[in-house]
């Protein structure tokens, strides 16, 4: 293991974790990409982020577990266990490049709305926490992508930015440890992974450090600029994943 892959995984876990006590989300987008231009294998990069972004998610959640929507936070896991399956299903009938087309064009839509009429509107009931997760398990079943449905509910629900971050760690901790799980089970917890998760600690907490310094100078509006922002990123990386990988 030399020293410019250490470094890189270090650098690249504090941008992604910074960006996830943020706002709450995005980790994975940013650092499953630029670690796969490293010399680490994808078996490897998707076992460590997978590790950063629970760990993540279990600091947010024991920290700031009084902002958590509970009921919200129930309904969207059960509705997204429930999607799962669905999700298995459908690997084998409609192809993930158009889904992530679909998803990334609703995505690009709902943001450049949210930026051009940034005035909140009425709260939607929760009742669409249903819906939501259901969606959000059939995409985290057949393509790994749960987050941007959960994303978009709790934009539509017009949380505080401490009820937004807090509640989407009750809802991504406990869906993270079937993930973690399985990648234990399916035997991609190898040294090499470990040492640099290790390795990666420090910059999380530097992360954490920096991070609610910032989240204590964004305001409300910047915060609803920001998500649409990434938000949009998150767009644009899914089409150009799929005109690339096409």
């Amino acid at each position: 293991m030399n020293l410019e892959l250490v470094l890189s995984v270090v650098l690249v876990s504090f941008i992604s974790a910074l960006i996830r006590v943020v706002f709450g989300f995005g980790n994975a987008l940013i650092a499953m990409p630029l670690l796969a231009m490293t010399q680490l294998s994808m078996k490897e990069v998707t076992p460590l982020v997978a590790l950063i972004a629970q760990t993540m998610a279990l600091y947010m959640l024991v920290t700031d577990w009084r902002h958590v929507r509970i009921r919200s936070t129930w309904r969207l896991v059960l509705s997204s266990l429930s999607g799962i399956p669905l999700g298995i299903m459908l690997l084998t009938l409609v192809t993930e490049s158009l889904v992530k087309l679909f998803l990334a064009l609703f995505l690009l839509g709902f943001s450049l709305l949210g930026l051009i009429k940034p005035q909140r509107a009425k709260p939607v009931s929760d009742l669409w926490s249903y819906p939501f997760g259901f969606l959000s398990g059939i995409l985290g079943g057949a393509y790994n992508v749960n987050g941007p449905p959960v994303v978009v509910y709790g934009t539509l629900k017009c949380w505080s930015p401490d009820e937004f971050r807090a509640t989407l760690q009750g809802y991504f901790f406990p869906t993270g440890i079937l993930i973690v799980s399985s990648h234990a089970a399916a035997g991609l917890w190898t040294p090499r992974v470990g040492w640099l998760y290790l390795l990666a600690v420090p910059s999380l907490v530097l992360a954490v450090v920096v991070g609610n310094r910032l989240c204590r100078a964004l305001s409300a509006h910047r915060f609803e600029i920001g998500i649409n922002l990434l938000l949009i990123i998150i767009s644009l990386t899914l089409i150009a994943h799929v005109i690339f990988s096409g």
